[in-house]
């Protein structure tokens, strides 16, 4: 986030564009409650009905996949009313000239007609967003996992340059975190192209500092996403996999493939709490602690680096993964990790992190410190780009956008559109299912569908249907509610006994690597009990 989350509360105009905040992020949920009970107007972009579209001064219901179509419609009616920050522009920004060109080269009536929401509507939004300060934008998953996630990000970003709704409290682009510590592990180069605090891995300068303070040679060539890796291990170019809180054979998209790539490995470890599905495939299995069981630092996705304190010790033969790691380092007789404790970890991490320089545990005792924090005396940075953006100018860069349609299309074989989404009874993998209580409150994936689709297909609440995509079919029980648009199905990820990613598309963002979770085309059959039919007929004939 560029911003703090307390700051949300403080905004009088609030844009969520791919969140369902009050389900995903509950606790940021409770402060944009908060917002709009002071006042503050709120702009909610969803295709489902989510609580906030509820609540919303304006809701734009697109189709999809159409997110920079209804972004740059709506900074087109800003740059054609007037309504933008002109100072703001031409003080801190460039490109702005070829990032309008290609605004106005967007007609109002296309957004429409692609997106489904009305051009009224989209101007509504644009002038609320544009005419209120301090206004802020909050953003998560919903626009990020596309085969255009990096494009979409951008346009949000084109829209807070355009109003000058960055670089002040209360207002920034702020992306909220698909899990706790995502923040971070990104922090900490847990990403192939970087070491710890986003220094790039094939910059000799910053290669050469790293090798010094770890004593070894450097790898300059950038390696694997998660998901291109896959890929590497089905071609075999990948013999071996150490995963560490990872379960890809339920979330990863295009299950299928993933876990026909895993029979390939010749050796498969995986280090985890619980033992997963992905686990149950692997060769060694290596009890990791839960955070309840060790110390260390997690880092929030307002990027504040906060104390963990170890509650109980770790059960059974559980051990932290900081030790496992160090454990294997050693017996295969790396040198640099003879670490007694986290507390020394973090040492390192400051003298070769410029992010993180000024972050120690006696400093994060009782509250955690914001990055930037680059030395002892610093008191970590609220919101970023108050002076300069991190550009070689050090000027905000608008980026020109084309719309591009979702990977995977509707046809007539493949007619529904299934989005997927999270429960606020569970979290993420099956780590929530191993509690009972949520397991009474959802219990089993559910296909949630609008009330026209289901009478087309002569469906009935409750009934299990099979939901088909080019992929592979999966089964679920019937959920017809308005929440969901006509023509759109929705499902959550959380249940093994219904692998919905068996059906998701595995598109990739060129940049991100993302894979396009959000969209993709399929088709549902009633799931016939033969038995029952054959009664039916047997007494209709009968009689």
């Amino acid at each position: 986030m560029t911003n703090t989350i307390p700051e949300i509360g403080k905004a009088a105009c609030i844009f969520v564009i791919g969140s369902n905040t009050t389900a995903a992020h509950p606790i940021i949920g409770r402060h944009i409650n908060r917002a709009v009970r002071n006042g503050a107007k709120l702009i909610v972009a969803d295709p489902r009905e989510t609580g906030l579209c509820r609540m919303a001064d304006v809701w734009l219901r697109h189709q999809p996949g159409t997110d920079v179509a209804l972004l740059n419609g709506m900074a087109r009616v800003i740059i054609e009313e007037k309504l933008l920050d002109a100072s703001f522009i031409k003080e801190r920004c460039e490109g702005f000239e070829d990032f309008e060109a290609s605004v106005m080269a967007w007609d109002l009536s296309q957004a429409e007609e692609v997106t489904g929401v009305s051009a009224r509507k989209i101007s509504e939004a644009a002038r609320l967003y544009a005419s209120i300060s301090p206004a802020t934008i909050l953003y998560a998953m919903g626009i990020t996992q596309h085969s255009h996630g990096t494009d979409n990000v951008k346009a949000v970003a084109n829209l807070a340059l355009l109003t000058g709704n960055i670089g002040k409290p209360s207002t920034g682009v702020n992306p909220l975190r698909g899990q706790n510590n995502v923040q971070g592990a990104c922090d900490m180069g847990a990403l192939p192209n970087v070491f710890p605090g986003y220094q790039k891995v094939d910059d000799p300068e910053i290669r050469k500092k790293f090798e010094k303070a770890w004593g070894c040679q450097l790898n300059p060539t950038p390696g694997l996403t998660l998901t291109e890796l896959f890929g590497a291990v089905d071609s075999g170019k990948v013999k071996a996999l150490y995963l560490m809180g990872e379960n890809p054979v339920l979330t990863e998209a295009d299950t299928n493939f993933t876990e026909g790539a895993i029979s390939h490995l010749e050796l498969l470890v995986v280090q985890d709490i619980f033992l997963t599905e992905t686990a149950q495939l692997a060769d060694v299995v290596l009890p990791a602690a839960s955070f309840a069981e060790k110390d260390g630092t997690f880092t929030n996705t307002e990027r504040r680096v906060q104390r963990v304190r170890k509650a109980i010790e770790p059960v059974g033969n559980c051990r932290p993964d900081w030790m496992i790691i160090c454990d294997i380092a050693k017996n295969i007789g790396a040198k640099g990790f003879d670490f007694d404790s986290p507390e020394q970890i973090m040492e390192e991490i400051r003298t070769v992190t410029p992010s993180y320089a000024g972050v120690t545990y006696e400093r994060i005792d009782q509250v955690g410190l914001q990055w930037p924090c680059p030395d002892l005396k610093h008191p970590g940075t609220a919101y970023l780009y108050a002076e300069k953006f991190n550009t070689p100018s050090g000027r905000g860069q608008f980026t020109p956008i084309s719309y591009t349609p979702p990977a995977e299309v509707i046809s007539h074989e493949y007619p529904l559109i299934l989005t997927t989404r999270r429960s606020i009874f569970h979290f993420h993998s099956t780590l929530s299912r191993k509690v009972a209580g949520l397991n009474v409150l959802r219990g089993e994936e559910q296909v949630e569908i609008n009330p026209v689709d289901a009478a087309a297909l002569e469906i009935e609440n409750g009934e299990t249907v099979k939901v088909m995509s080019r992929r592979g079919t999966v089964k679920a029980k019937v959920k017809i509610s308005k929440i969901t648009p006509p023509g759109v199905v929705s499902m959550t990820f959380h249940y093994p006994e219904t692998r919905t990613n068996v059906l998701t598309h595995a598109a990739l963002d060129p940049i991100a690597k993302i894979p396009e979770f959000k969209v993709c085309a399929v088709k549902i059959e009633r799931e016939i009990d033969y038995l029952k039919e054959y009664a039916a007929w047997g007494v209709g004939k009968r009689g």
